[in-house]
């Protein structure tokens, strides 16, 4: 390939990475469902006990729980039944221990109020024949996924020693017919809710890191403009408007800064902008296209896409700008590579390859320079890191449908979340909530 014909390429590539309008559409009423399609190391056995006068509830927080610890890779639920253990005393490690379970969950439900009721979870140690504490959570009726998201998250932590990513919550993007949606889902594809709609495209959401905002751009006044959108309230302000394509948004780690793509002076560059839409800064100072800024989990450095050796490639420079410290070329194993995003603990590069026109996710240590694909698709677009740095969600087509998938950082369990009739893209995991 030329460089000439590279450069046609990549202009091509990048308008339609950061500028994508792909429809997509969502019954209004649709869930999704979840197919595990692989697992990773040895699966740690644990029963979880159906809570004591769960029937009281108007939704199982047995099943969130036992869902999530499947979904997670690291467990094997042993008991899938309606059988309930008492949540009082101490069980017979014993005869748990015989009927293969290295871990124990118990539970009960009491109703305090019309709609309000108090749910107490107990996790227990089989092998060690130890209580491992537990939580006493009081909820509303119209919150008791919450609960079993954070039950699970505390059942991760005590078992394994990491924050579980359960109580964290996914955006994308749909379309409905003309109207355009961004949507807010729990962790799992459950519970979902708008955030915005639109008669035109809304694309490239991008969490805040204490997850109370998100950034997208929005076509609803013909051109893509950048807004930040205040979750609880609903408020949202202009970030930027200027004049071309303002793309791109993405988060500093102190959530005082955004790094955005505009195409104002010309050619697409990386620019820093403040929070409330003040201080624009230029950071980038080449004659091709810059683009897809992303900070390190420092703030120190920001990564991006450019095609300035010819076919894009991921660079990294100082977040204070390419001439405080000149950009480096990251990624080198393969020819035409987009979409950097960074883990949340700063090991690890996801990124989208273009190999003989198949769109791979790929990850790269930083540390040592390895790289491998994480999946075998050929159609893959929009990583994102999870919380904890353990996941990647991204977008792949099944079945010549948009889904949304995560697969852990060494290939091993996988996972497609489906809404049924529907394609979904353009993906986001948000943060840890604390």
């Amino acid at each position: 390939m030329t460089p000439s014909t590279a450069r046609s390429v990549v202009k091509h590539l990048l308008l339609f990475v950061t500028l994508g309008l792909s429809a997509i559409s969502l019954p209004s009423l649709a869930q999704m469902s979840i197919e595990i399609t692989g697992v990773g190391q040895s699966l740690y056995p644990v029963a979880v006990m159906r809570f004591k006068d769960e029937n009281k509830l108007p939704i199982s927080v047995t099943d969130i729980v036992r869902q999530d610890l499947a979904r997670s890779g690291y467990f094997k639920n042993t008991e899938n039944g309606n059988a309930s253990e008492s949540d009082e005393g101490t069980p017979n490690f014993k005869s748990w221990a015989t009927r293969g379970a290295d871990a124990l969950v118990v539970g009960s439900v009491v109703q305090t109020g019309t709609t309000q009721f108090e749910i107490r979870y107990k996790l227990f140690d089989v092998r060690k024949s130890l209580s491992l504490g537990g939580l006493d959570l009081n909820s509303s009726a119209d919150n008791l996924r919450a609960v079993g998201h954070k039950i699970a998250d505390d059942i991760i932590f005590k078992l394994l020693g990491e924050r579980g990513i359960f109580s964290t919550r996914l955006s994308y993007v749909i379309k409905e017919g003309k109207r355009y949606r961004l949507v807010i889902s729990d962790a799992d594809g459950q519970n979902i809710r708008n955030a915005m709609t639109s008669g035109e495209p809304i694309i490239s959401p991008s969490w805040s890191p204490d997850g109370k905002k998100v950034a997208y751009v929005s076509f609803e006044d013909r051109k893509p403009v950048i807004y930040v959108h205040e979750l609880a309230t609903g408020r949202r302000i202009p970030l930027s408007n200027q004049k071309g394509n303002n793309s791109a948004p993405a988060w500093s780690p102190d959530g005082k800064k955004l790094a955005i793509s505009l195409s104002k002076d010309g050619n697409t560059q990386v620019y820093s902008i403040n929070a409330d839409g003040s201080g624009l800064q230029r950071l980038t100072t080449g004659r091709t296209i810059d683009t897809e800024p992303q900070y390190s989990a420092d703030g120190r450095y920001i990564y991006f896409t450019s095609d300035r050796g010819g076919n894009p490639q991921i660079y990294r420079m100082s977040a204070q700008g390419e001439q405080a410290e000149g950009a480096k070329r990251v990624t080198y194993k393969q020819g035409f590579v987009t979409s950097p995003r960074i883990s949340p603990d700063g090991k690890y590069l996801a990124y989208i390859a273009n190999i003989g026109g198949a769109f791979r996710l790929y990850i790269l240590n930083l540390a040592t320079g390895d790289s491998q694909a994480l999946t075998e698709s050929s159609t893959d677009e929009s990583p994102s890191f999870a919380a904890n740095g353990r996941y990647v969600l991204y977008s792949t087509k099944v079945g010549g449908k948009r889904v949304l998938a995560a697969v852990s950082v060494d290939g091993n369990s996988k996972q497609v979340l489906t809404i049924p009739g529907s394609d979904v893209r353009q993906p986001s995991w948000g943060p840890f909530m604390d």
